[in-house]
Parts: C-alpha cells; sequence; structure tokens
C-alpha cells in the first residue's frame, strides 16, 4: 500500500502545499526544494548577509538530519511485524506538522520552516518508490526527468507498458501542483491554520496504510 498511486497522489498533494506555504508564509523558503535553498545560501554568503545565509543553511541541515533519522528508524523497526516502520514516519509527520501551523508568523519563521524541511526530508527518504518507480513526492525535477525519457522511449519502441509508467510521474508532477496551487488559495483565505489540512490528509495515509495485502512485508 505505501508504493500505491494513491498514496503517492495523497504525499504530493502535502508535498506541493508546504513548498507553496513555506515560501509565502514563511520568507519566500523552499521547504522541499533544497536546490533553491542552496543557490539562495550561495547568493546571500556572497553579498555577505549572514543573517539571511542562516534562513537558507538551517532548513538545508533539518533535511539532512531528517534523512539520517530515516534510515535510523528503518534499521531499527524494519523487522517489526505489528507495523510497518514507515507509519511510524508519517505518524511524525502529522505531530510536526500541526505544531507548526501554530508557530506564529515573524521572527518564528525560521523555526517553521526547520521543521517543514525535517518533515519532507522524512517523506522523500521514506516514500521513494510508486508503482515499482523510483519517484519523489516532495519535488518534481527528477519525476519530470524520468517521465519524459519515458515518454521518449515509449514513443519510440511504441510500447505501451513505458507511457504507462511515463504517466506515474507526469501524474505525480501534476498533483504535486495541484497541491501547491490549493497551498496559495488556502494560505491567502485562511492563513496558517490552513496548513492543518495536510494533517488530516496524512491521517488519512496512517489509516490507508493499515489496508497491507498479507504477503507484504516490512522492507
Amino acid at each position: 500500500m505505501s508504493e500505491s498511486f494513491l498514496i503517492g497522489a495523497m504525499l504530493s498533494i502535502v508535498g506541493g502545499f508546504w513548498d507553496a506555504y513555506t515560501y509565502i508564509a514563511r520568507g519566500k523558503v523552499f521547504a522541499n526544494a533544497q536546490t533553491g535553498n542552496i543557490v539562495l545560501l550561495g547568493l546571500n554568503l556572497a553579498k555577505g548577509n549572514w543573517h539571511k545565509a542562516v534562513l537558507y543553511a538551517v532548513p538545508i541541515l533539518a533535511f539532512v538530519t531528517g534523512i539520517l533519522i530515516v534510515e535510523l528508524v528503518r534499521l531499527k523497526l524494519q523487522n517489526i511485524s505489528t507495523f510497518h516502520w514507515r507509519q511510524i514516519i508519517i505518524a511524525a509527520e502529522l505531530v510536526i506538522i500541526t505544531a507548526v501551523a501554530f508557530i506564529p508568523y515573524g521572527n518564528m519563521d525560521i523555526v517553521a520552516n526547520v521543521l517543514v524541511s525535517f518533515v519532507c526530508s522524512l517523506q522523500v527518504q521514506s516514500f521513494r518508490k510508486i508503482k515499482g518507480e523510483v519517484c519523489a513526492t516532495t519535488m518534481c525535477t527528477g519525476n519530470l526527468r524520468s517521465a519524459t525519457d519515458l515518454l521518449f522511449s515509449a514513443i519510440r519502441d511504441k510500447d505501451k507498458h513505458k507511457l504507462s509508467r511515463s504517466m506515474v510521474y507526469f501524474g505525480l508532477d501534476l498533483i504535486f501542483l495541484i497541491g501547491a496551487v490549493i497551498g496559495v488559495v488556502a494560505v491567502d483565505n485562511f492563513g496558517g491554520f490552513s496548513l492543518i489540512s495536510t494533517s488530516a490528509v496524512l491521517a488519512i495515509v496512517l489509516i490507508l496504510m493499515n489496508i497491507r495485502p498479507k504477503k507484504e512485508v516490512n522492507e
């Protein structure tokens, strides 16, 4: 279930929402796209804007920390049969994102950005395959490359299976875009508390992950 398109779509929606949220509401910082943060970090370092540089450096470090924590959780819990280790990750995401919704705007933006970047890293490291394809639910560049590559191969080889695989990637990026649009509209109209709506989506994901074929095992 954790590799189903349904789960991937729901995670992509919240991924797009989070990126829009941190950019428009938390000081124009990207929660998911660390490439953008690295570029902006370099720009501010070059100009000597040390305070602004920190605003971009800390989310990058939070992202790295999240990756390490996921690997630690997987190492410790992957052999437990009563639940899947990814369920722990989703539960942690839900709690953290809900907490971020209550962090005031302004001086606390860096805390919010760190937490959202941390959550994004948990998600991107934990959910790396959708329908057997290596995908990302918190960013689009890799998906777009894979989708276009498969599309070209599908047309060249007249291979419907490759076309179907390509649509998985294109679909995830389109859903990510929809999530970003929803995020902008929600934040503009309902403020930071609209972030709780993504907590509700994560709660649904957590419930759906309990629906597993008997043959499925922790990976």
